[in-house]
C-alpha cells in the first residue's frame, strides 16, 4: 500500500464491540466508556487497520488518504 491514512471513529455510532482492537491492536484502543478511538489519527496504510474498518459491525471507522482526502473506507460509490 505505502500511503498515509487519516483514521477516524464516529463515536456516536461506535457500539464498543472491540472487534477493531482485536483485529488491529496497534491501531485502536477502547476508552473507559468502551468507545473506540485510533491510537494515532494518521498512520501508514496497514491491512489490519483496513480489516478493522471493514469488519466493524456498525461501520463507525472512516479511513481517508491523508494527502488527498480520498476515501479508502467506506469506498465512495
Amino acid at each position: 500500500m505505502g500511503s498515509r491514512w487519516q483514521v477516524e471513529v464516529d463515536r456516536g455510532v461506535c457500539i464498543g464491540s472491540g472487534l477493531c482492537v482485536s483485529t488491529a491492536p496497534d491501531g485502536f484502543r477502547l476508552d473507559s466508556a468502551r468507545q473506540s478511538h485510533p491510537v494515532t489519527g494518521e498512520v501508514d496504510s496497514q491491512e489490519a487497520v483496513l480489516a478493522a474498518a471493514e469488519g466493524c459491525p456498525v461501520e463507525a471507522i472512516v479511513i481517508t488518504e491523508a494527502d488527498s482526502g480520498e476515501a479508502v473506507f467506506p469506498p465512495e460509490e
